[in-house]
């Protein structure tokens, strides 16, 4: 549940998959269901699920390889309690029926522990293969978003120019038994106040502190004017986690490598601002992801409980 993982004025912490440093696109995908127990054994609040359909060799990551739904299914089925995340659901490229079977589906059989963040993409490339065209993007996403919140609802009523109708004569079963949250990535080609009024929560890319503090206001802004209660603000974080914890902070891409004492002090400053859930990227990392989250434990996560 969202509350899990975000709550006013608190940071938490997820882990993206693939739970390892590696070089190029492709992970090797080894001892992660050991690494996502140690996870929640650890402290970490969520999972998170990449949606990558093909390998593009320019774009540099295929995530966890695995369709996203099949390897929740896997890592589900192997913890208790954490929440599993997509990080996130292509919407243009999938139909929103589909989308909504798998999600409902995972709601149910993990005992209400998915969050669905969605968006529109970052791989013109997939667009082709899928026949859509990306110049639609935007509205695609739009569509996709209303049918699937529709089919929350019994024997609903959609029509969309793109993918399809129903007209109150048919179901999709099962029905969530929870509402899922929806956080939108990004901008996902739509305005600020269109997704805090119809988003349950927004996902960022890091930004410097001063870009945050401006993103942060107009995101509590446009949450006074059109949502009229908080809703929560999350952002990925690539680390190298160095061994040593007084080792001072360097640029890395989308990221820092740095000493554990110095993370905790950023996490903290994020906190101030008002960022709710951090996700962690190990993929640039230098030592073995086990040690990372061994030290993670150690020294950082007893700060964001």
């Amino acid at each position: 549940m969202l509350k899990d993982i975000a709550q006013k004025n608190k940071l938490s912490l997820g882990l993206f998959f693939p739970i390892e440093a590696y070089k190029g696109s492709i992970p090797t995908m080894e001892n992660q269901v050991s690494l996502a127990q140690k996870a929640e054994t650890i402290g970490f609040k969520a999972l998170w699920f990449k949606d990558v359909p093909f390998h593009d060799p320019m774009f540099g990551d295929v995530g966890q390889m695995y369709d996203p739904w099949v390897y929740m299914t896997h890592i589900m089925s192997n913890t208790t309690k954490i929440q599993l995340a997509t990080g996130s659901i292509v919407l243009p490229l999938r139909h929103p029926v589909h989308t909504a079977k798998s999600a409902f589906s995972i709601q149910n059989l993990s005992n209400k522990r998915l969050i669905l963040g969605v968006a529109f993409g970052d791989r013109a490339i997939e667009y082709p293969a899928f026949n859509k065209d990306i110049n639609e993007k935007a509205q695609l996403f739009r569509e996709n978003f209303y049918y699937i919140k529709e089919l929350e609802k019994s024997y609903p009523i959609i029509n969309t120019s793109t993918y399809g109708t129903t007209n109150g004569s048919i179901d999709l079963l099962p029905k969530p038994t929870k509402h899922i949250p929806m956080l939108i990535t990004g901008y996902s080609g739509q305005s600020l106040e269109w997704i805090s009024e119809h988003g349950d929560g927004w996902i960022f890319y890091p930004r410097n502190i001063r870009m945050l503090e401006n993103l942060m206001e107009e995101w509590t802004d446009s949450l006074i004017k059109k949502a009229s209660y908080w809703k929560p603000f999350m952002q990925s974080l690539y680390i190298d986690l160095l061994p040593n914890p007084d080792a001072k902070p360097k640029l890395i891409h989308l990221g820092y490598q740095l000493g554990a004492k110095y993370l905790v002090n950023h996490l903290k400053t994020l906190e101030s601002l008002g960022v709710n859930h951090v996700i962690i990227n190990l993929k640039y990392g230098s030592r073995s992801a086990d040690k990372v989250l061994n030290d993670l434990g150690k020294y950082v996560l007893p700060y964001f409980e």
